[in-house]
C-alpha cells in the first residue's frame, strides 16, 4: 500500500468536499479573499510535507511497522485481539494529541511555533492544515515515540493519520450545522463551533477545547468551553495582511508583533483585550 497516496486522495477528497459544503452552508462571510488565505495556508502543508520527508528517516507509520515486524510495545505484552488493540490504540493516541496540543499553549517556546496556526483571522477547512513546519516536525517525533512505545499495529496508525488530517479540515470548517446536530455530536467528537472557541481572540477560550477527535478529552480534564464571548478569531497580534503572507509565517516564531496589534485586533467600539506578551501562553 502506498501511505503518501492514501493520504493524499483522502486529504484532497476530504478538502473538495468542505469546501463545497462551506460554499452551500458557510457559518460565517469570510472577509478575505480564499484564495489569498489558501496560497499561504496549502503552501505551508507543502512545506511541511517536504520538510518532514526530508529531515526524517522514519514517520509514524515506519515506526508501527518496526514495532510489528520485532515485537515491540506495550499492546505485544499481553495477547489481545486485533480489534481491541486497534481501539486501544486510536485511543491512546488520540489521548497524546490533546495532550501534546495542550503542551503547544503551556510551553513559551512552543507556542511561538503554535501560534501560527492560531494567527488566521478567519477560519475555513484550509485553516485545519496552517501549521509551521517545526512543529510538524515536533508532532511527528512524538507520534514515531508514542507509535513505538505502544507497538500499534499498522492499520491503526494509518487510521489515525487518515482521521486525524480529515478531523482537521471538519473541525475548522466554516460550515453550519443544525444546532441540534451539533450539540449531539459534541458528546462524542469535536464539531466546528466547538473547535470555534480555541480560535477566540481571547486567550483564556483559545486555551480551551484541545481535543482533535474525541470530546471526552476536554470534558474529563476540564478544559471544555461551551461558547466564546466574541466572535472575533485569531491572535491580537499579527492581523495585518502582510502577517497573512507564507514568509511572514514561516518566521513568525522569531517575529515580534506590532506595537500597535492590540488595537489592530479590536472591533469598533470595543476596549482592547490584554495581549499576549511573546514567550508566554497567558
Amino acid at each position: 500500500m502506498n501511505e503518501a497516496l492514501v493520504r493524499l486522495v483522502v486529504f484532497l477528497s476530504g478538502w473538495a468536499l468542505l469546501a463545497a459544503a462551506e460554499t452551500l452552508r458557510p457559518r460565517d462571510p469570510l472577509p478575505l479573499p480564499r484564495r489569498l488565505r489558501w496560497v499561504a495556508n496549502f503552501g505551508l502543508v507543502a512545506i511541511d510535507t517536504l520538510v518532514v520527508r526530508l529531515l526524517l528517516p522514519w514517520l509514524a507509520i515506519d515506526a508501527a511497522a518496526y514495532a510489528q515486524a520485532h515485537e515491540v510495545g506495550l499492546l505485544r505484552c499481553v495477547p489481545l485481539p486485533t480489534g481491541l488493540q486497534w481501539i486501544l490504540a486510536l485511543v491512546a493516541l488520540d489521548g497524546l494529541i490533546y495532550w501534546q496540543h495542550r503542551l503547544m499553549h503551556l510551553v513559551p517556546l512552543f507556542w511561538r511555533l503554535h501560534r501560527v496556526h492560531h494567527s488566521d483571522l478567519v477560519l475555513d477547512a484550509s485553516s485545519g492544515v496552517r501549521f509551521h513546519p517545526l512543529e510538524i516536525l515536533f508532532s511527528m517525533l512524538i507520534k514515531i515515540a508514542a507509535v513505538l512505545a505502544l507497538g500499534a499495529p499498522v492499520g491503526a496508525v494509518l487510521s489515525f493519520e487518515l482521521l486525524l488530517n480529515a478531523f482537521s479540515l471538519f473541525t475548522h470548517a466554516n460550515l453550519a450545522l443544525p444546532p441540534r446536530l451539533d450539540a449531539a455530536l459534541r458528546w462524542l467528537v469535536v464539531t466546528p463551533d466547538m473547535h470555534r472557541v480555541h480560535h477566540s481572540i481571547r486567550s483564556e477560550e483559545h486555551d480551551r477545547n484541545f481535543g482533535f477527535h474525541l470530546s471526552a478529552w476536554d470534558r474529563l480534564f476540564g478544559s471544555y468551553l461551551e461558547r466564546a464571548t466574541t466572535p472575533v478569531l485569531g491572535l491580537a497580534d499579527f492581523r495585518q495582511a502582510r502577517a497573512q503572507t507564507l514568509p511572514a509565517l514561516l518566521l513568525q516564531p522569531l517575529t515580534r508583533p506590532p506595537a500597535n496589534a492590540v488595537m489592530a485586533a479590536q472591533p469598533v467600539g470595543q476596549t482592547p483585550l490584554g495581549r499576549k506578551r511573546i514567550g508566554q501562553s497567558r
